[in-house]
């Protein structure tokens, strides 16, 4: 058991598991050797502001909108995926994989990290090459990319703009298309690396 009662989950990899709210429930021992943070500095806090999160291009990926974190709340199966995290001597890639434990009186949450070899600090993205055709988004394309890159959800921005959801996700599906990406995470951070975001 845990010191604040609640049963605890057991990993020799680093494991967080969080709440709904992305709030830190457990950190455990190999977490604090990777990261440099005391579990009681962690738990109670959200996770996105202790791990800080990017992908490969420098974008931030842990925040209060995170994709993955609201993929797993509504039920989908989430992709595993590399990152760079905030560690007490520098960044460092992982690989994580973020489960669903459902059963008990809430849902909870665990990523499960997997330490690859030392990341250097992110360097600024390379400047687009001149010969990447820029995307033609329309405006309404734009706006709602710009909404995915803040993390709402397709229903959320389907009532913010008063459109039907199948609408939304129509819209979704041509900015993944003219962006050439497979899915909306990798939409925002390429849009971010042109400048579009």
């Amino acid at each position: 058991m845990a010191e604040n009662g609640k049963e605890e989950l057991r990993s020799g990899d680093p494991l967080i598991t969080f709440d709904g709210g992305l709030e830190v429930l457990s950190w455990n021992r190999a977490a604090e050797e990777l990261t440099g943070v005391p579990a009681h500095d962690a738990v109670g806090h959200r996770c996105w502001e202790i791990v800080a999160g990017r992908d490969g291009t420098g974008a931030t990926v842990c925040h209060a909108g995170c994709s993955y974190g609201r993929l797993a709340r509504e039920g989908w199966p989430v992709p595993g995926h590399d990152l760079t995290i905030r560690t007490e001597s520098g960044r460092r890639r992982v690989a994580v994989s973020t489960i669903a434990i459902r059963g008990g009186k809430r849902p909870v949450f665990a990523h499960i990290l997997l330490v690859g070899a030392e990341a250097q600090e992110q360097e600024p993205a390379p400047p687009v090459s001149t010969k990447e055709r820029p995307p033609e988004l329309t405006p309404r394309q734009r706006e709602i990319l710009q909404r995915l890159g803040e993390g709402q959800p397709a229903k959320l921005i389907a009532r913010d703009l008063g459109l039907a959801e199948t609408t939304v996700r129509n819209h979704i599906r041509a900015v993944l298309l003219e962006l050439s990406c497979h899915s909306q995470l990798a939409a925002v951070a390429k849009s971010r690396r042109l400048g579009i975001l």
